[in-house]
């Protein structure tokens, strides 16, 4: 079972609309509703691939419930989200279907009582008990410490259970302190991280603060791997037009995927740039278009090599 971590669970609502337009009323020509947040997309494409997947978190409120009745509904994906008195979030995306672009609205999440955070930790701790990999994904609800995620890190790194981290900010910074086997954040992320707009440099940064690996999303131009066993760059044929919502999501599921089946690392990023490039085609996160996967498999470019690090 590979366990997911989304402290910030929500409902992704995606509106599609003909043309968005600002200061302008908009006829929606579609709605669809999927239970969200970074580790949860993750979960739902992790099943899709045939790996069984663990979901947590918290989740509260009208929304939480909504939540938890479509992940039942998702075959291979075991819901383990605790509940909370405040109200799990909504976000919203519009997708403007005369440019392909997408606008994002997050809200901020339910407030976390301390005596809410203890009984996580012990959720948590149990559930990595039966865990071949977790993955810490997302931005944290309010009340819940800046340090959630190193501690988190610490506590899997204890249970021998290898943790991928894909998160920003400070939660991003302190986490990589706690030496995850594998960081995952954009370029933006990396950026603000390390201080630097040089993907290479920053990635190089980013392992010397802890990180046993660092895979820097790169949006289109793919994926650049930084790995105690060497450097790689991965990157799909050519730029797909849709909704990228989760396109990143996709990639974390690809790179676990590849850990715990023990792939090659030029493998693990194949899967993982064909998953991200054929989710930008699917209607929502957490979705990919499974004939544009298996087609982009044979046409991720991988170069690089197994040089010292």
């Amino acid at each position: 079972m590979i366990l997911t971590v989304t402290l910030n669970t929500a409902l992704d609502i995606t509106y599609r609309v003909g043309a968005l337009r600002p200061h302008a009323s908009h006829r929606v020509s579609a709605v669809a509703e999927r239970p969200g947040g970074k580790g949860v997309n993750v979960a739902r494409v992790l099943a899709a691939l045939g790996h069984g997947a663990t979901v947590t978190g918290f989740a509260g409120g009208a929304t939480g419930r909504a939540v938890r009745e479509r992940l039942a509904e998702t075959s291979g994906v075991v819901d383990a989200l605790l509940p909370v008195a405040g109200a799990t979030r909504r976000t919203i995306a519009v997708v403007d279907e005369l440019t392909g672009d997408t606008t994002q609205l997050n809200e901020p999440g339910p407030q976390i009582a301390p005596a809410e955070w203890g009984a996580f930790l012990d959720h948590y701790e149990e559930l990595l008990a039966g865990a071949s990999a977790v993955a810490l994904c997302g931005s944290l609800p309010p009340g819940v410490p800046v340090g959630a995620y190193a501690g988190l890190v610490k506590t899997a790194r204890a249970a021998a259970v290898p943790v991928l981290l894909d998160t920003g900010g400070e939660p991003l910074r302190r986490g990589v302190a706690a030496r995850p086997d594998l960081v995952k954040p954009n370029a933006a992320e990396l950026a603000e991280l390390t201080g630097s707009h040089d993907p290479i440099r920053a990635t190089q940064d980013a392992r010397g603060r802890g990180a046993r690996t660092v895979i820097a999303s790169l949006g289109p131009q793919g994926l650049l791997a930084l790995t105690p066993e060497g450097r790689w760059r991965a990157t799909p044929p050519a730029r797909e037009h849709g909704n990228p919502t989760g396109a990143g999501d996709s990639a974390v599921a690809g790179l676990l995927s590849g850990l715990v089946e023990q792939l090659p690392w030029p493998d693990r990023l194949t899967r993982a740039v064909a998953l991200s490039a054929a989710t930008v085609r699917a209607p929502a996160a957490g979705e990919f278009d499974r004939a544009a996967y298996e087609k982009l498999l044979g046409q991720v470019t991988v170069t690089g090599g197994t040089t010292a690090a």
